[in-house]
């Protein structure tokens, strides 16, 4: 097929890779502006445009996708699809029009649940056991479109948000290849999605990654797994931020002092912190200080003396 690719984080290169390896000829991709990162502005370009240089693809990236002269520049190439993965921009209706079989999304969730900007990470902090890929219909709204195919993978008990990533960023290449070789045969059915979902997923937010130990333990180790990487969840230790890289919940025992505040420590072990939470400990095993590297407790321990009493969830400057 001819096709235009639209696309810009990580999650959307296999499916590029994947769809040139197929031999579908890729006529233009369409990803955001490039961004300036560090005190240098050096221009750093997206995943997905690097994948299009290495492939000598031609690349288009528009401030604004709906503006007449973006609507205009993509009449010109006679594409049958517009595969869009992760893209970042709302498409207009006249764009979705353009393509003979339309504008076809790789969704990163089983529909109807998680629409929205951040499937992948609310379905680990809900806990969900399962997962996967949709491909869908693109229509005028948010990810309400016919759904066309569909791929599961299973969550493991300590899956992040970065690992869950990895196994849908693969599942959805395969599975955009095969939507279009039922495309092309006609084979490729559609269902449509209820007109409501009690399941978005809503975009993440710095502050999101803020813990409060008044929360269940259960609900903490799912949002540490949840916002890992980004925004990754964190608190507030001696006046420092702290983030949270790798827990466990627990139950409170019976020996475990109960008198103490969520967010105390109640019990520090040689590779490990016991925090005090709503209904049990969360035991923390990877965190990091601020300006410091990533590590194991039993190596932060090396260098700062903790004790019990001591607490977590102070505010940065506070008291």
């Amino acid at each position: 097929m001819n096709l235009i690719f639209m696309g810009t984080p990580e999650f959307s290169v296999n499916a590029l890779e994947a769809l040139i390896q197929a031999g579908h000829h890729i006529l233009l991709v369409v990803t955001q502006p490039d961004k300036q990162k560090g005190r240098g502005k050096e221009v750093q370009y997206s995943p997905v445009k690097e994948c299009a240089l290495r492939h000598k693809l031609p690349v288009y990236q528009p401030v604004k996708i709906k503006t007449a002269e973006s609507v205009e520049y993509l009449k010109t190439f006679q594409a049958d699809a517009y595969i869009v993965a992760a893209f970042g921009q709302l498409l207009s209706k006249e764009i979705l029009e353009i393509p003979k079989y339309g504008c076809i999304n790789i969704h990163a969730s089983l529909l109807p649940k998680y629409r929205g900007a951040a499937p992948i990470q609310w379905a680990v902090i809900n806990g969900e056991k399962e997962s996967g890929i949709t491909i869908m219909q693109m229509d005028v709204g948010l990810d309400t479109g016919d759904m066309l195919l569909k791929g599961a993978v299973s969550l493991d008990e300590e899956e992040t948000a970065d690992s869950l990533h990895d196994k849908l960023k693969d599942l959805g290449a395969t599975l955009i290849v095969q939507a279009l070789q039922l495309l092309e045969e006609a084979k490729l059915e559609k269902t449509p999605q209820p007109e409501i979902t009690n399941d978005y997923a809503k975009m993440l937010t710095k502050a999101m990654g803020e813990m409060d130990f008044a929360e269940t333990a259960l609900e903490l180790e799912r949002k540490v797994r949840g916002f890992n990487s980004w925004p990754s969840a964190y608190t507030f230790f001696r006046e420092k931020t702290l983030k949270i890289w790798k827990t466990k919940a627990l139950p409170l025992s019976s020996d475990q002092e109960t008198n103490y505040e969520p967010g105390t420590i109640v019990h520090v072990g040689k590779d490990y912190l016991d925090v005090l939470c709503k209904d049990g400990i969360l035991r923390i095993l990877e965190l990091q200080l601020e300006g410091k590297k990533r590590m194991l407790v039993k190596d932060f321990l090396l260098g700062v003396a903790v004790q019990i009493g001591d607490s977590f969830g102070k505010q940065k400057g506070g008291v």
